[in-house]
């Protein structure tokens, strides 16, 4: 996959955000997308060959559609300024997400804000053995690679039902459960950036584990 053939596009792309640019250039857009999958497609494999509990998810099903849902974010631009998709993407669970695009590329795992129901089982999850996940978080080489969770909202008290002295009140208050790695554009162009990938899934897994097995209990 040529990575700065399909940063040119969305560059492009971006500064000239609309349907009617995108009608022109359908078949550039279209033969990238097709080569997106392709380089998703052999992910895919490698990591289905690399861990036996893999859940395979072919490329056409995990990339992201680039509209932007206009209806919920009527402000956005028609169209996103990056390439994404999701592996190891069972249904409902805490995937393995890889995003190339302008603003940065990253590659990302767990939970973003999930509803009332998948977030009360991650915290019932915490109340029970709240110390392995911490244990997860506190490892120094997850610490180097990821930092710590991803900052987003927290609530200010604690959720309904749990204590204020509980030893993993921090957690218990996280509404995102989930790990990032941002990586320099020089990152992707590399010839060992498909290792960086594997080996950041891996860092990440046991984290990942933790969040569906908290999501599979009661199933």
């Amino acid at each position: 996959m040529d990575f700065k053939v399909l940063l040119s596009f969305l560059e492009e792309l971006n500064q000239n955000n609309s349907k009617d640019w995108m009608d022109r250039h359908r078949g550039r857009y279209k033969a990238l997308r097709h080569e997106f999958i392709q380089w998703l497609d052999a992910l895919d494999s490698e990591l289905a060959q690399r861990d036996p509990d893999y859940y395979p998810t072919p490329g056409k099903r995990g990339i992201n559609r680039i509209n932007n849902n206009l209806m919920f974010h009527p402000n956005k631009p028609v169209y996103k300024d990056h390439f994404g998709a999701g592996l190891d993407k069972a249904p409902k669970t805490a995937d393995f997400y890889v995003e190339i695009g302008l603003k940065g590329s990253f590659l990302a795992g767990g939970l973003w804000r999930p509803d009332p129901e998948r977030l009360n089982r991650v915290r019932a999850a915490i109340d029970y053995d709240g110390e392995v996940l911490q244990a997860i978080l506190h490892k120094p080489s997850f610490k180097k690679m990821f930092g710590g969770l991803y900052k987003d909202e927290m609530l200010q008290r604690m959720p309904k039902g749990y204590s204020a002295d509980h030893p993993q009140a921090d957690l218990l208050k996280q509404k995102t459960f989930a790990v990032v790695r941002n990586l320099p554009e020089e990152a992707i162009y590399s010839p060992d950036f498909e290792k960086k990938i594997f080996e950041t899934y891996f860092e990440m897994l046991p984290f990942r584990r933790y969040l569906n097995k908290a999501l599979s209990v009661g199933n």
